[in-house]
């Protein structure tokens, strides 16, 4: 899936807190409950989780903030000891399958799992929401504008699933779009 998923993350899944940094993460986190999973999406967005002492279950990072190198204190600050490390390539604007076998693992394990992604990672909220269990909370960076705090429900994935499936009818039937997509519409009841 490329460049035509890109308009998606314009539309905001969930509840955006406005604002950035730690005040922010603050605010959120008192609406943030006890999620099954908590998933965080982004680099700046899981510093400041991070930095705030809340602790994703499954962190996905890849060095990179709007389009540039992230920050050495940030880079410094996603790397939280504790978490078991995934490696994964991710080029721009694509959706690998290496990509939602490493969410879907990493959301399934009992460890704290940070995904690094060589490549990009903007895209990785849509297979952390299909993937994540009913009850979980998926956080991603909304840039310029705060955090994006996603419920996971089973009306959620339906909404995720008829979006992505408008865009592929959009598509010229490439058999690698369908893969993927075969791969995570088969999360329906998680």
């Amino acid at each position: 899936m490329y460049e035509q998923l890109r308009p998606l993350f314009s539309k905001i899944f969930g509840v955006l807190y406005t604002g950035s940094g730690d005040d922010t993460i603050r605010e959120l986190s008192k609406d943030l409950g006890s999620p099954t999973k908590l998933i965080s999406v982004g680099d700046v967005t899981t510093f400041h989780l991070l930095n705030s002492d809340i602790i994703p279950d499954v962190l996905i990072v890849d060095d990179r903030t709007k389009r540039g190198p992230a920050s050495d204190r940030v880079v410094v600050g996603t790397k939280h000891k504790g978490f078991t490390e995934i490696f994964v390539d991710n080029p721009a604007g694509v959706i690998t399958e290496d990509l939602i076998d490493a969410v879907e693992n990493a959301i399934k394990s009992d460890e704290h799992v940070r995904i690094f992604v060589r490549g990009e990672e903007d895209l990785a909220a849509l297979p952390a929401i299909l993937t994540a269990p009913s009850g979980s909370v998926v956080l991603y960076g909304q840039p310029d504008k705060g955090v994006v705090l996603v419920r996971i429900t089973q009306s959620k994935k339906e909404e995720i699933r008829g979006l992505l499936n408008k865009i592929i009818e959009a598509q010229d039937n490439k058999e690698e779009i369908r893969t993927i997509w075969r791969k995570l519409d088969g999360h329906q009841d998680h």
